[in-house]
């Protein structure tokens, strides 16, 4: 392991260095924070040592300049009497590995050492395990093997390790929100905070205290200070999804904030430095919006830095089979079902739909056919779409199992004469009979809420 020392007292720096070289580390020094930053650059150190109070550039600023060039190795803090709290600051802020109070003990030295080191060997081989997954078709919750999503894929691997913002376009449900997470995880931020923001879905008059937060009686209804999302974000990635519903006056603070990452909370006084990475979306096109004077011009160059465009899934119906199958396996466990796959001709169903929702419709459908099969393989009846006559084929095939025997030929027990209300029993008793009283996946069956048939069953016990 490469460590290098940054101290400016002359005993302690010799002193430290003796210590790291004695357990067979490689070592390299200097004498306060604008040297250890030269050294960073040509030494790279995979763990850095440093004090806190040096001349010309402290520890605090050397770790912040490390972390906004992207390089901050595992770190441990030197600190004094009496600038513990500092410390802990910049292990809770910067990301320093750990600190040690002086005179540094060797024994303890080597335990933070050891454990830094397996911290950073952890990190590189979580983000390289990645890395190689993102070239055997999958990046997180994305997967795919066409043409498209294999450069889509390569785009993300060359944005992920820089700080450059990144602006992904693309229709509604096409997964721009996984691009942002993909992106994150690939990074040297990936341990640290992703938050994410639906500009769309908060009123205009919160967007700015959402993203900026604001002080305790800043505005009617300020009871508490509010930290924002850009702080929340501090060392991560902020994703901001739908850009374009973005208000133009909160978009030009969004541009300044940009310039040179600094905030003011509103109703603030105090302007706060923050860290983050940006990611941006939209499903508009940006040159339209601009047009339309729903996004400013500066603030697209400022983004698009990257430009990703996520396609829509009829334009890689290709990927469909191993999407739904990956949706299968997380579907499983949430709704406690037993699906092993998709029979051919659902697949075929799956891969002929026009998806005008993209992966989001799918999803649905996917898992209300779970939700319906509950074990085994999907069949075409499972599959309720818009533009085919499933839902009562699928409901006639599996409430037909528990008719008892000598039955008249309707599969639930309803014949003429009897009420809405009556069949409407029948229909849930033998539904619920037929999942064995699994009420989410009854619901799913019947088309329902699980509230509603809660409410129903409760009715009938009433009754």
């Amino acid at each position: 392991m490469r460590v290098l020392i940054v101290e400016d007292e002359t005993h302690q720096r010799e002193r430290c260095t003796a210590l790291v070289a004695a357990q067979g580390h490689e070592t390299s020094s200097a004498v306060d924070g604008v040297e250890g930053l030269e050294k960073a650059s040509t030494f790279r150190p995979n763990i850095i040592v440093t004090d806190l109070r040096m001349p010309r550039m402290d520890g605090f600023e050397l770790l912040k300049a490390l972390r906004e060039a992207g390089n901050l190795p595992p770190t441990i803090v030197l600190t004094a009497y009496g600038s513990v709290e500092m410390a802990i600051q910049i292990v809770h802020d910067l990301g320093g590995f750990w600190f040690l109070e002086k005179p540094v003990d060797g024994r303890s030295l080597q335990v933070l050492l050891e454990r830094a080191a397996s911290h950073g060997l952890l990190k590189t081989e979580v983000v390289e395990l990645r890395r190689q997954l993102s070239f055997t078709g999958s990046i997180g919750e994305m997967v795919g093997t066409s043409q498209r999503m294999r450069e889509i894929f390569g785009l993300i691997r060359q944005a992920a390790p820089s700080n450059a913002p990144v602006l992904v376009t693309g229709e509604s449900g096409t997964g721009k929100e996984l691009v942002a997470r993909g992106l994150h995880g690939l990074s040297r931020r990936a341990d640290q905070p992703f938050i994410a923001i639906n500009c769309a879905a908060l009123p205009e008059s919160l967007v700015e205290s959402e993203l900026f937060g604001h002080e305790k009686g800043s505005f009617t209804g300020a009871v508490d200070r509010r930290i924002g999302c850009m702080e929340q974000a501090h060392g991560g990635t902020l994703f901001l999804d739908e850009l374009g519903e973005m208000p133009m006056s909160i978009q030009a603070k969004l541009l300044r904030v940009l310039e040179d990452y600094t905030l003011r909370r509103v109703g603030g006084k105090q302007d706060i430095k923050v860290d983050f990475r940006l990611i941006a979306a939209t499903n508009r096109d940006p040159q339209k919006a601009i047009a339309d004077h729903k996004m400013r011009e500066d603030l697209f160059y400022r983004l698009n830095v990257f430009h990703i465009e996520m396609p829509p899934l009829r334009e890689r119906r290709e990927d469909i089979e191993a999407i739904a199958n990956s949706l299968l396996a997380r579907l499983n466990p949430k709704h406690e079902t037993r699906v092993v796959g998709f029979q051919p001709d659902t697949l075929k169903i799956l891969e002929e739909q026009p998806w005008n929702g993209n992966i989001r419709e799918l999803r649905n459908v996917v898992e209300r056919a779970v939700i319906i099969a509950g074990e085994g393989m999907v069949h075409p009846f499972h599959l309720w779409l818009p533009n085919r006559e499933m839902p009562s084929s699928a409901l006639t095939a599996v409430v037909a199992a528990p008719v008892a025997e000598g039955g008249d030929d309707s599969s639930v027990g309803v014949r003429v004469g009897n009420t809405i209300e009556e069949a409407e029993r029948k229909l849930i008793e033998a539904t619920l009979e037929f999942t064995r009283n699994n009420k989410t996946r009854t619901a799913g069956i019947l088309g329902i809420s699980a509230k509603t048939l809660h409410a129903k069953i409760n009715q009938y016990r009433a009754g």
